[in-house]
């Protein structure tokens, strides 16, 4: 059975049911539906617990995709017991939100970054107060300062942010919508999920994000390292943001 992705039709779901389908031979949680977004693209995957019907409180440490079947794989911390689950079971899912609501501003932010800095992406990382995206500039001709102000005009421009999809054929005639040279979008299944923002972005992306720009509060560009010859690397944070 395939796991419903939940997280990516309501990036703001912080709890649902669900039902244990199985559970692996080193210990992982299958579930029929998720909240928890698997790492990918660069994004954490998320942490938080599981509500079992005795009211015991099982707390998960990661959540990624199996390399095979696709699925959740809901990782238990250390030390934590699964007598009391069975494949069956019915579980109330708890995100930490907090964590997820820092990777959904930043992941965000990298998407504006792309926009102020329009150069092919070699890579990327994000973290809970830290984020960065690495780039192909052969020549670079700006200070930290003036792109922390293209970021800060976008953010406060308050642009929607939405998703949609198109067709793999669709994608294909369209090869300029992929800014990362390091990963492709997943294909296959036929289509393609693009992420928007305003009129100022479209491009593939399946993490979490939030409603709108200005959701993503305060932001600078905190470092520009020289990665080689014509990789630059990026870094952003939050500035003076205390629910972290």
């Amino acid at each position: 059975m395939t796991c419903e992705a939940l997280f990516r039709s309501d990036s703001y779901l912080s709890i649902c049911d669900a039902t244990v389908t199985a559970i692996t031979e080193d210990g992982a949680i299958l579930l029929d539906r998720s909240i928890f977004y698997p790492t990918g693209g660069g994004q954490p995957g998320d942490c938080g617990w599981l509500e079992l019907p005795n009211g015991e409180r099982l707390e998960l440490a990661a959540t990624r995709k199996d390399r095979d079947s696709g699925d959740n794989l809901h990782i238990p911390a250390e030390g934590q017991s699964l007598d009391a689950l069975s494949e069956g079971l019915s579980v109330v899912c708890h995100l930490d939100w907090a964590n997820r609501y820092a990777h959904m501003r930043l992941h965000t932010a990298l998407h504006l970054l792309s926009v102020a800095l329009p150069y092919p992406v070699t890579g990327g990382q994000i973290g809970k107060e830290e984020a960065r995206l690495d780039f192909n500039i052969p020549d670079p001709n700006f200070t930290k300062e003036e792109v922390t102000q293209k970021l800060i005009d976008m953010i406060e421009a308050d642009h929607a942010v939405s998703e949609l999809w198109i067709s793999d054929e669709d994608l294909d005639a369209q090869p300029d919508l992929v800014k990362t040279m390091s990963v492709q979008p997943p294909r296959g299944a036929g289509k393609v999920r693009l992420i928007a923002i305003g009129d100022i972005d479209l491009q593939p992306c399946g993490g979490t994000h939030v409603g709108t720009t200005l959701e993503i509060g305060a932001i600078e560009v905190s470092k520009i390292e020289n990665k080689g010859k014509q990789n630059r690397r990026v870094r952003i944070r939050f500035v003076g943001d205390d629910t972290l």
